[in-house]
């Protein structure tokens, strides 16, 4: 028996608790470089409440909110679909792998000067980055499944009768959507750490803009406020398609 099962599942909560107490308390008597530089829990905490009643957060959250929706939905829709294709058709593969092996390795906001001289500074450019950004880890991951589908259950269907389409949609894709789901996960949190780092740079809206303007004028606790408004949602994403995964794959899996 496991040492550890008897820790109930909800006490997974004390760590951060104790993480928080020690903040304040390191934080209140002054073990860290001063409390201007190092705010108390409480006191981000009572900032948040006010970025919160005033609407600045709520502005800039939507912002970003919006910017990644939409960039990961249009990266994961066609990094999925070109996954399939490439990996299901072999002529396909030969011929775009080798395009898209060159733009890979560019990190997606390695493309944001260029981006701010073809698209100019307004909504298009940070969406073109989360696409960027989402489009490629899940086309990998999308061709690694469907390559992946032991050939067996294809011939299987295949020798029963079923026509390409029709293995494609009812074998090989379902067998691939733990390999599609684990690039979504993954590009759900750094669709995040992108969106935050184009709007530092180049947009003047946004949890990042607003951590930008926040620096300017020292307000650690403000910076503090975005930076657990990120971890959150990096999280929260994550764990949505984790759930929506589960739902899919737990008659089969």
């Amino acid at each position: 028996m496991n040492r550890l099962s008897w820790i109930k599942p909800g006490w997974g909560i004390l760590p951060v608790i104790v993480f928080l107490v020690v903040w304040e308390l390191v934080a209140r008597f002054n073990l860290a470089p001063g409390q201007f530089l190092f705010p108390p829990f409480s006191a981000v905490v009572t900032e948040f409440y006010h970025l919160v009643v005033n609407g600045v957060l709520g502005r800039n959250f939507l912002s970003s909110l919006s910017r990644v929706l939409i960039g990961l939905s249009a990266g994961s829709i066609a990094g999925i679909a070109m996954g399939i294709l490439m990996g299901w058709k072999e002529i396909a593969n030969k011929a775009l792998n080798p395009i898209f092996s060159l733009f890979y390795p560019i990190p997606a906001l390695g493309w944001l000067p260029l981006l701010m001289l073809w698209l100019g500074i307004n909504e298009a450019l940070p969406i073109t980055i989360i696409f960027i950004c989402s489009f490629f880890p899940v086309m990998y991951n999308t061709i690694t499944g469907v390559k992946n589908v032991n050939q067996g259950y294809v011939k299987t269907a295949r020798a029963l009768g079923a026509s390409d389409r029709r293995i494609l949609t009812t074998v090989v894709i379902p067998l691939a959507i733990p390999n599609i789901f684990t690039g979504l996960r993954l590009e759900a949190g750094m669709a995040w750490r992108v969106i935050i780092a184009a709007e530092m740079v180049a947009i003047p809206t946004g949890i990042g803009a607003l951590m930008m303007k926040a620096e300017s004028l020292i307000r650690i606790d403000i910076i503090i406020v975005c930076l657990i408004v990120l971890a959150v949602m990096c999280l929260s994403f994550e764990k949505f398609f984790a759930y929506i995964e589960m739902r899919l794959t737990r008659q089969w899996k």
